[in-house]
């Protein structure tokens, strides 16, 4: 199919950027499933809090990839969330199969978080030479990530506190 959706950036800028989004997409898109996956797995005595807290971040992902994707299609390029791209280039580590304890759950969402908010970072310097719309939008994505982050080490911290880790 011919290139229906144009974009305002030069080409190479275009290639660029969309790049960044792409690599970004993925990982977000996994991340919303990862924690789902935990969501409905999860068992321990922190289960609610840990269950609710799971939820908002399958919301935060949901919506932040919803958005990078708008981006990209803005952008002119297709972006790509099928289940076989994510599976082959998301750095969101693998979640285990079966039930989950939820200091286990806490751990692993703490140390996805750190993944996925390691492989944003230098993508706002790549953006900073070729987008600054898509920059901004990343450096949303990254602040509203790390304050997930924190959250989920500060919960990690109190099990490893406690000489239960």
């Amino acid at each position: 199919m011919a290139q229906p959706i144009t974009s305002t950036l030069e080409d190479a800028a275009r290639d660029t950027t969309g790049a960044a989004l792409q690599k970004t997409l993925v990982d977000l898109v996994d991340l919303s499933l990862v924690a789902k996956q935990a969501h409905w797995n999860l068992v321990g005595r922190q289960f609610h809090d840990v269950h609710l807290h799971l939820d908002e971040l399958v919301d935060l992902a949901r919506e932040y990839a919803d958005k990078v994707a708008e981006r990209a299609a803005a952008i002119g390029v297709s972006p790509d969330g099928r289940s076989r791209t994510v599976a082959d280039a998301s750095t969101v580590p693998a979640f285990a199969e079966g039930w989950a304890r939820d200091r286990d759950v806490i751990r692993y969402v703490y140390e996805a978080l750190d993944a996925v908010v390691s492989g944003v970072r230098p993508r706002l310097e790549d953006t900073e030479k070729t987008d600054l719309v898509t920059q901004d939008l990343l450096i949303a994505l990254v602040a509203a990530l790390e304050e997930a982050r924190w959250m989920w080490q500060a919960q990690a911290k109190g099990y490893e506190d406690d000489g239960k880790s």
